[in-house]
């Protein structure tokens, strides 16, 4: 139910269980979103841990394979350099954690000005671990007309 309205581009709020597809549901509204011509972040998705940020780029990565949409993780833990290198080379969709990404946006090496969709993965377990912060810091740097 929810991966029309997320197609649509409306803002959306997604709750469900553990296993019921929420994962598939809002990669599947961001990849319909991402024109894979336009070689620029489009779509960017938090997650409280580095874990959930590697698995739900996994899922991204194996639902695009076929759209020519390249996908990162933005993840404390690995090289910094790294990022700003595949950042550079231009990625339609970013996973991360909040405090790798606020900081690769506000150095510019990520660029949200192209961003169409913004997904907070887990956004109760994130608010109550602390990132409220640090998710305000990155929502500030989004485009007005982003959709949630």
């Amino acid at each position: 139910r929810a991966i029309k309205p997320l197609i649509a581009g409306r803002d959306t709020i997604g709750q469900a269980q553990s296993g019921t597809g929420k994962t598939g549901a809002f990669t599947v509204g961001c990849l319909a979103r991402v024109d894979p011509k336009l070689r620029a972040t489009q779509a960017l998705i938090l997650a409280p841990t580095r874990e959930l940020a590697q698995q739900i780029t996994s899922v991204t990565k194996a639902l695009a394979d076929f759209l020519d949409v390249k996908c990162h993780a933005c993840i404390g833990g690995t090289a910094v350099r790294e990022d700003i290198e595949k950042l550079r080379e231009g990625q339609h969709v970013v996973v991360g954690t909040p405090g790798r990404v606020f900081d690769m946006a506000n150095k510019r090496h990520l660029r949200l000005d192209d961003l169409k969709i913004f997904v907070l993965d887990e956004a109760d377990e994130m608010l109550s671990r602390g990132f409220k912060d640090q998710i305000y810091d990155v929502f500030r740097l989004l485009p007005s007309n982003v959709q949630v």
